[in-house]
Formats: C-alpha cells, sequence, structure tokens
C-alpha cells in the first residue's frame, strides 16, 4: 500500500509500505479520506522535530470504515463509519488521575507520536473510535476533528447566549469556532487580513474586519457600546495579533489562545492586569467534544461543503500541503484510497 510520510528537511515523500493485520484490542480502518492541518504544516516545518520520530506516517482528522476487528473487540462491525479520537493517554500521570487525560502528560497524540491516517489501512486502539452516523458522507466525516476542536475552545471560554465574540483568524479552525460560537447564540465578528478569507466568512453570515484597513480596537469598541468583547479567541498564530488581543476584551473578559505558537509571543500582561482578563489555553478536545462535533455535522449546522475546498489522491499530498500553505484553501482532504495499487 502507499502512505504519505513526513521524511524531515520539510519533506514528504510517497512509500510503499505493508500492511499488518490488528492487533488484540486494535480495529483496522479502511481511511477513506484524511484532512490537512495547521499542526500537519507545523510538523512539515521542522517545527516539532524533537518530538516526531521519522520517517512517519502522518494525520489525525480522517474518515474510514471498519475494515477488520482485533481479538478481544466488541461493539463494533466490519463497514461500520468511524472516525477516531487521536488521543492515546497513559491514565497514570498527574493529569489524567486529576481528570484531564486529554492532556495528559505523555500524551501519545496519534498521526504525531505515532502512525497517523495517510494510510489506506490504518491499525488504532479501539476505544480512540468515534461513530460516524450511517447518512454522514465521509468526506464530511472526516471534519469531526477540527470541529471538536473548534467545540472544546468555545466550551471552554464559557461563552453565553447573548455574548459578543471576537475570532482573530479566518481559517479553518477560527471559521469553525465561529460556527460553533454562533450557534451557542453568541454574536460574532472575524478579524482576518486575507480578503479570500474574509469573503468566505461573509458569505457564511459573519462580519468581518480587515486590521490592515481598520482600527480593529476602535471598531470593536463601537461594536460593543464601548465594553469591548466577552471573549476573544487567538486562532491566527500571529505575533501582532497575540500583542493586540488584549486590547479587543471587556472587562473581566476571556481570551482563548488557540494557534499553535513555534515560538513565544509578547503579550500585553498590563493590560491582563488592568482588567482582570481570562487568559486560557485550549489544546485539544475530550470525547464530548467530538461526539457534539458528529451531532453538528449531522444536523448540518456545520457548512462543510465550503469549508472543503479541495480533494486530492494521496499521491498528490505535497502539493496539496503547497495549496494549504499559500492560504489558497480553507481544509484540503486527501482521498488516501484513490491510486492505491
Amino acid at each position: 500500500m502507499l502512505t504519505a510520510t513526513y521524511a524531515g528537511d520539510r519533506t514528504i515523500e510517497i512509500r510503499e509500505a505493508a500492511s499488518e493485520p490488528p492487533k488484540a484490542g486494535e480495529v483496522q480502518i479502511a481511511v477513506a479520506y484524511a484532512g490537512l492541518c495547521g499542526t500537519d504544516l507545523h510538523i512539515l516545518h521542522g517545527n516539532m522535530d524533537a518530538r516526531v520520530q521519522t520517517p512517519l506516517v502522518f494525520g489525525h482528522e480522517m474518515s474510514g470504515t471498519i475494515a477488520a476487528l482485533g481479538d478481544g473487540v466488541t461493539g463494533r462491525q466490519v463497514g461500520d463509519k468511524v472516525t477516531v479520537m487521536p488521543l492515546d493517554w497513559d491514565d497514570t500521570c498527574p493529569a489524567c488521575v486529576a481528570g484531564n487525560q486529554h492532556i495528559c502528560q505523555n500524551l501519545n497524540f496519534i498521526g504525531i507520536d505515532s502512525p497517523g491516517a495517510l494510510q489506506p489501512l490504518w491499525n488504532v486502539p479501539a476505544d480512540v473510535l468515534v461513530t460516524v452516523p450511517a447518512e454522514v458522507p465521509l468526506a464530511h466525516a472526516a471534519l469531526v476533528e477540527p470541529v471538536a476542536v473548534a467545540v472544546h475552545d468555545v466550551r471552554r471560554s464559557d461563552l453565553a447566549a447573548g455574548d459578543k465574540a471576537v475570532v482573530i483568524g479566518g481559517g479553518p479552525i477560527g471559521t469553525l469556532i465561529a460556527v460553533v460560537a454562533r450557534h451557542t447564540g453568541a454574536e460574532v465578528v472575524v478579524i482576518e487580513i486575507d480578503p479570500e478569507r474574509r469573503a468566505q466568512a461573509s458569505a457564511l453570515g459573519f462580519s468581518t474586519v480587515d486590521p490592515a484597513a481598520v482600527d480593529q480596537v476602535a471598531w470593536v469598541e463601537e461594536w460593543t457600546n464601548g465594553a469591548g468583547a466577552d471573549v476573544v479567541f487567538e486562532v491566527s498564530g500571529a505575533a501582532a495579533a497575540v500583542r493586540g488581543m488584549t486590547a479587543l476584551a471587556k472587562v473581566r473578559g476571556t481570551i482563548v489562545v488557540v494557534a499553535i505558537h513555534a515560538a513565544p509571543r509578547e503579550v500585553d500582561l498590563q493590560r491582563v492586569f488592568w482588567r482582570e482578563l481570562r487568559l486560557l489555553g485550549a489544546r485539544v478536545y475530550q470525547r464530548t467534544d467530538f461526539e457534539a462535533a458528529v451531532a453538528l455535522i449531522a444536523d448540518g449546522i456545520i457548512p462543510t461543503d465550503l469549508v472543503i475546498t479541495g480533494v486530492v489522491p494521496l499521491a498528490e499530498t505535497a502539493q496539496a500541503f503547497a495549496t494549504l500553505e499559500s492560504g489558497r484553501a480553507m481544509k484540503v482532504l486527501v482521498d488516501v484510497q484513490a491510486g492505491q495499487r
């Protein structure tokens, strides 16, 4: 079978690999689609080389069907539609004992710390499977993981109906956060410098701000009658956005840091102190977030056809990353079965 592999030095290789049957407690998935995301770009850029062992078959946003069951697996059937919550925790570290298994201190993030979904047959522990309803197309189901990220981010913020939320960054995760926040009942504005992404957000009914053309602080103050936003989501990963995010939040407002930052950033702690702001990190998700994400997709709340801007065969994974990096796409899916020998 053909796999897409990160080989180090900003290189993706399409390699031959042999498939193995699932071990006891594992399930083998025939992967249908794998989504490419910002974390995968960080891997490709070498920002995670201290953590990633190369060569690595990567990818963690996916959908597929069960192809085989390992010994001892119950409650699953061959042919079932599934996705994977790619978190394998040890259940013994202090974080796990405290009930925070999703951010286990020794977490195996499947697709980063161990082989991922850019392969046609993928063996994973049975307990990381999440059921996908039969009526949900597999291409749409590949969005469950990023939608779960958005659900977790919004849930962590304590955003409530009637609140005003600012989303800094209109990429895939920022857009999904905006959709989930609006579904919660909040008013949402998206701050985005790229005109195509602003247009996409506008097409979804969101107010948008171009920070290169408009004083975003003044805009938010006018929008909130001088108070500031209840919640600010920093999703862009840009240093300038981090410096400016504290100026957008109300007194005792909340800032949620969503983006992965490859380097330390300058934060206006004077503003955090002066307004008694709450600064939160939001890293991954919990199973309840995955289940909510499945429901949002199944119910048509997530604009899947607008979010998915391209589908390519596995052999074109490197070109898909180039498209993603250029900002010319929202979410590119890899059709993992296409072109397999």
